[in-house]
């Protein structure tokens, strides 16, 4: 039988080091990866007039101009919610894909955080809409407590008014990723489809967004 030689301490503290700095490159790699999210998510370091026309956006039916059709929803706050309660402020809807879709829940995370961008731009108040059942929505939305309405349309009825289910990926039976801002006329002011063929964009850093609600505004006014 051969002699088993045991590793000298100098062999077993390279060892040693090998690891500890593979895994502290492990560790820069991930850490740079939330970095460049986070910076994307916030819109930091976009030059400002790089901002608006950088993610492709359609412009669906009803558009500008157009009243907005009538909305009366559950909301996961336990109470139908009614657009026409909202005359008079102007109000940003945002048609998402659902519980399924973690960067849709992101944007609307961002949206709250970032809120004062919007009201910046004479936005009042959001709700963000999708087909999910009201009890599924519960679930999914009770942890991230967004300060505005979160409704189920699972019969699809509010989403085909507006047409916001012509832009997903599972084809007509979700939303898309829309924004439409409606005005305290009860009208249309601006809208963005951002969820269509061939992109299926499902996030939007709020810069860009932001960016591209402001042109679309100013354009109305």
């Amino acid at each position: 039988m051969k002699p088993v030689h045991a590793q000298s301490p100098a062999h077993t503290r390279t060892e040693v080091w090998k690891l500890v700095a593979g895994v502290a490159i492990l560790i820069a790699f991930v850490a740079a990866i939330f970095w460049m999210y986070e910076r994307q998510a916030t819109g930091r370091g976009v030059a400002p007039g790089q901002s608006a026309g950088k993610y492709v956006f359609q412009v669906g039916d009803p558009g500008p101009g157009q009243a907005a059709p009538p909305i009366r929803l559950m909301s996961t706050a336990g109470h139908v919610f009614d657009l026409s309660g909202l005359r008079g402020k102007t109000v940003l809807l945002y048609f998402q894909e659902g519980v399924m879709c973690q960067p849709c829940w992101d944007q609307a995370r961002d949206i709250a955080t970032h809120f004062s961008r919007f009201t910046s731009l004479g936005i009042d108040t959001a709700v963000t809409i999708t087909t999910d059942p009201i009890d599924v929505l519960k679930q999914r939305t009770d942890d991230l407590a967004l300060p505005f309405p979160v409704l189920s349309d699972p019969d699809l009825a509010v989403s085909s008014a507006y047409h916001a289910n012509d832009y997903g990926m599972m084809g007509r039976h979700s939303d898309g990723h829309t924004f439409i801002v409606v005005g305290p006329d009860g009208r249309i002011r601006w809208r963005a489809d951002y969820g269509g063929a061939p992109n299926y964009t499902m996030y939007v850093p709020i810069e860009n967004l932001t960016a591209d609600m402001r042109r679309g505004l100013r354009s109305t006014n």
